[in-house]
């Protein structure tokens, strides 16, 4: 029985493996509504992903059984059909959440909705297809073997090879005390190596972190690059803290005051109503700070902020995608 299961699932994948193609008009709507996810509004961000996922746009059909999830605060029948129609086109995150469903609130409620497979045969077929992958050098699958089996050696591996998350992830570890180094230079050298790395590899969390070592070492104009590139990336946390230390707030960093670019960016905050706290922070912090404004400055910064929302990536708290 085991060798026709592994039949059926290599079947399944060599038909998967032709990737669906999907319309400008979806593929828009799949933005917007990871854009939504991204910004923690699910039930924004449902219906655009829908029309992708219905589509079927692997991608998609994983971020609708999230938004879903996460809106209903468990599994239940559309999730795990989202999560399922992409399973079966090898979408190895879909796999892992669907084999993760008997540890999900749904089990507790007794409400489950039952699955053609068990979440043990659903986590097998996940490490599979992930082993096959880091095997031609995929980081990506390698770190997703480190989520399945709690093997912190895939992520040392996923490291070594250039996957920016686990980069981050290793850092943290890290950083918190994980790993043994007999001196406690080389912790901190090991902290800030992979966080160096995965900043340099785009990862706006590292960019931020990079921006903390560094001025703990009062570096402040190297810190002052890193807020900054973080910021540009939408990342919330960095772009509120760029915003705030604008308006004059933690001088350690160094940054001059500049009402006009703070009022802006924190401006930008103000369409965050999903939650996480950054609107309520941001409007305290503009409540200040337009004190001190006249109406001229107050037109300057409406029109950078729309500039800068123009010309930047949208407002991201960037979820892990295997989010809890």
């Amino acid at each position: 029985m085991r060798a026709n299961w592994f039949i059926t699932f290599l079947t399944a994948l060599s038909v998967s493996a032709l990737a669906t193609e999907i319309t400008p008009d979806q593929q828009a709507a799949k933005t917007q509504g990871l854009v939504f996810y991204n910004q923690f509004k699910p039930t924004l961000a449902i219906p655009k992903l829908k029309i992708a996922a219905d589509a079927g746009d692997k991608e998609a059909q994983y971020y609708l059984g999230e938004a879903i999830r996460k809106n209903k605060k468990y599994i239940d029948n559309d999730a795990k059909t989202a999560y399922e129609n992409s399973a079966k086109q090898g979408d190895i995150y879909s796999m892992i959440r669907l084999g993760r469903m008997d540890k999900d609130l749904c089990m507790n409620m007794g409400n489950c909705s039952k699955s053609k497979k068990t979440a043990k045969e659903w986590l097998e077929q996940a490490e599979y297809l992930a082993i096959k992958q880091a095997g031609q050098g995929n980081a990506e699958s390698m770190y997703l073997l480190y989520e399945i089996t709690g093997k912190n050696q895939w992520l040392v591996q996923s490291a070594e090879n250039g996957y920016p998350l686990s980069q981050y992830l290793l850092a943290t570890e890290y950083l918190e005390g994980g790993g043994f180094f007999v001196l406690p230079s080389s912790r901190a050298e090991a902290v800030e190596h992979w966080m160096k790395a995965s900043a340099q590899n785009g990862y706006p969390r590292a960019m931020s972190g990079m921006a903390a070592i560094l001025v703990e070492r009062k570096d402040a104009a190297n810190a002052r690059v890193w807020v900054e590139r973080a910021a540009g990336t939408g990342y919330v946390e960095a772009l509120f803290n760029y915003g705030y230390y604008l308006a004059g707030k933690n001088g350690e960093f160094g940054f001059s005051a500049d009402y006009v670019t703070s009022y802006a960016l924190l401006s930008l905050f103000l369409e965050l109503d999903g939650g996480g706290g950054a609107k309520e922070d941001a409007e305290y912090v503009i409540s200040k700070i337009k004190k001190e404004m006249d109406q001229s400055q107050l037109n300057a910064a409406q029109k950078l902020a729309a500039n800068w929302k123009n010309t930047h990536p949208p407002l991201s708290f960037f979820p892990f995608k295997l989010s809890r």
